[in-house]
Formats: structure tokens, C-alpha cells, sequence
């Protein structure tokens, strides 16, 4: 994903998703998977069950932590925003979804990328809402936020550009985007950083199929937002809209960086004695791991190419 990769981009040149199918064989048969493609089988049972007992006991610890929370709060969104102590200080992982030569479901609880920490949040909040606190429910949730259509398809199916992964998962119902309602610029329509930056991502620096896959992607997403253009509030009226924001919606910073839509994203954080700078930003920091950033506006101006934020509320449980 371009969010996921883009510090490591950033320093030596210069974050995104249910059931799905067992995975490919290898990285060939994955870029025949159509990128629009709607359904496949379950989840295979591997991964309905803890990799190790040490994200089992991360799992037991995480759910239960938020199952303690939720009679305090009344949104998933605030219940994500609550989890953030529980994660605190945790490192920030790069490239963990990459490890493999084929696609699986990773899941980590040891440590987060940007859009890993959203993902997992989002999944434990949905779960203990929704009076699910098994692993499994877990998996396939998780699954379902991370995939196009929610279904583990292959490399090619997974939401690699964020302002996708809210685009897909207000489809699923489970966030919506708020970006119409907070006003703001057109965000560009031009999205080729992952083909046009191919040597930096090892699953298809060498695989011309798989880039064809990957450049098909990029070409539908853009026939797609030209349909519904994603706007982005000017990091300068940030807080001209702290009102209309609540705990725990999620944020995706938008970028200069030429065919890149988003490149950070976290969560809203409601500060509880509300003021001029009511919002921070609960994410994943490449330098300190989960932490707060107690003025969202101040941090989107503090990095140059950072321009503006796309937000998307989580949506209750059904």
C-alpha cells in the first residue's frame, strides 16, 4: 500500500479491507484476480485461530480491554478512541502485510502501521459492539475492512489507496465519509504511485502480471472518483471544522506527493476539556508508535508535503 510504504519511499528516494479465499500459489496466479471481483469462499480456518500464542494472549488482552470500555461509550468511534491507551507506545511496523510471497491475512498486535492501527481498532470496536469477542470474529472482520468487496482475493484486492479502503468500506456500511459535508478542494485524480514507484515494493518489482494488475487498479479507482471526486478540508480550516467532528473518526491526510491520494492516516482524539484545539490525532507515529498528537491541525502543518485531511465516521454495528 502507498500509505503503508511511504516513509521507507520518502527516505530512499525521495498506508488499506469480510472473508476471502485461501491464497494464491504464488504471485503470478494473484494477478489474474480481477480487482473489481466480488465474492469468494471463507476464509480458510488457518486463519480464524491466533498465528501464536503470543497474539492469541495480545487478542485476549486487546478484547477484553475493550469490552471494559464499552458501557462508557456510546459510538464504535468513541470505543476506538478509548482502545488508543491500551496500544500506547507500541512500535510503529513497516511492511508487515508484505512479508510473504502470497497474500494472507497478517494480524499484529505487537506493533502498527498507520492504517494497520485503524484496521485493528475498527475490527475490536465492531466485535465488542457487536457482542463478538471471538478471534474469529475478529479475523474475518478485519478481513472484511482491509479487501475491495471484502474478500481476500490476492495482493490486487487489497485497498492499497486509502481514500479506497473508506470509499469500499462505506459501501460495506461500515464507515461513511463525511468529506461532502465538511467541504474543502478536489483531491487530484491522478493515482499511479504504486506503478509508477514499482522497484519499491517487492511483490511486483519484478512481476510484469502483477503490475498489470496493480495498473488496472489504479486506472478504476480513478474512473471511479472522477464519478464522486474526494474532497479534503485545506490544513489551514482544520479547525474550522473541529465542530463537526466526533472521537474517533477516522482521518486520512492528504498529500502533495504527486499520484498519492492520502499519506497518514489515524484517529480523530476528543480531547475532554474540549478548548480551541478539541481534536488531536490518535496514530501510529513512525517515531514514537501509538501516541497522541494533541492539535490535529499543528500536526498536518508541521510536514510539508501533508496538505489536508478526508475524514470517514464508523458506522454502528448492524
Amino acid at each position: 500500500m502507498p500509505l503503508r510504504r511511504l516513509p521507507v519511499v520518502l527516505l530512499a528516494a525521495v498506508f488499506l479491507l469480510g472473508s476471502g479465499c485461501q491464497p494464491s500459489s504464488n504471485a503470478e496466479s494473484e494477478a489474474t484476480a480481477s480487482p473489481t471481483a466480488a465474492a469468494a469462499p471463507a476464509l480458510p480456518d488457518s486463519a480464524l485461530t491466533p498465528p501464536d500464542s503470543a497474539t492469541a494472549a495480545r487478542f485476549a488482552a486487546a478484547m477484553q480491554y475493550a469490552v471494559a470500555q464499552r458501557p462508557a461509550v456510546s459510538s464504535v468511534g468513541a470505543l476506538m478512541q478509548a482502545l488508543g491507551p491500551h496500544f500506547e507506545g507500541r512500535p510503529y511496523l513497516e511492511g508487515t502485510l508484505d512479508t510473504g510471497r502470497t497474500e494472507s491475512l497478517v494480524v499484529r498486535l505487537d506493533g502498527f502501521d498507520c492504517v494497520t492501527f485503524v484496521e485493528t481498532t475498527l475490527a475490536l470496536a465492531r466485535g465488542a459492539m457487536a457482542g463478538d469477542t471471538t478471534y474469529a470474529g475478529f479475523a474475518r472482520r478485519l478481513a472484511e475492512q482491509r479487501y475491495r468487496g471484502g474478500t481476500l482475493q490476492g495482493y490486487c484486492g487489497r485497498l492499497h489507496y486509502f481514500t479506497e479502503w473508506m470509499a469500499d468500506n462505506e459501501e460495506k456500511g461500515l464507515v461513511e465519509r463525511i468529506d461532502d459535508d465538511l467541504g474543502g478542494r478536489r483531491m487530484t485524480d491522478s493515482l499511479d504511485f504504486m506503478s509508477t514507484h514499482r522497484s519499491s515494493y517487492d511483490r511486483f518489482a519484478t512481476n510484469d502480471s502483477l503490475l498489470a494488475c496493480v495498473q488496472r487498479m489504479e486506472k478504476d479507482l480513478q474512473a471511479r472518483q472522477a464519478e464522486r471526486p474526494v474532497r479534503f478540508v485545506p490544513q489551514d480550516s482544520i479547525r474550522a471544522v473541529y465542530d463537526q467532528l466526533r472521537a474517533g473518526d477516522i482521518v486520512g491526510i492528504a498529500t502533495s506527493i504527486d499520484g498519492l491520494d492520502v499519506a497518514h492516516s489515524g484517529l480523530v482524539y476528543a480531547h475532554e476539556d474540549g478548548g480551541p484545539n478539541a481534536f488531536g490525532l490518535l496514530h501510529a507515529s513512525l517515531s514514537d508508535g501509538i501516541v497522541v498528537s494533541p492539535d490535529l491541525q499543528r500536526y498536518v502543518q508541521k510536514i510539508d508535503h501533508q496538505i489536508g485531511i478526508v475524514v470517514a465516521r464508523p458506522q454502528p454495528v448492524r
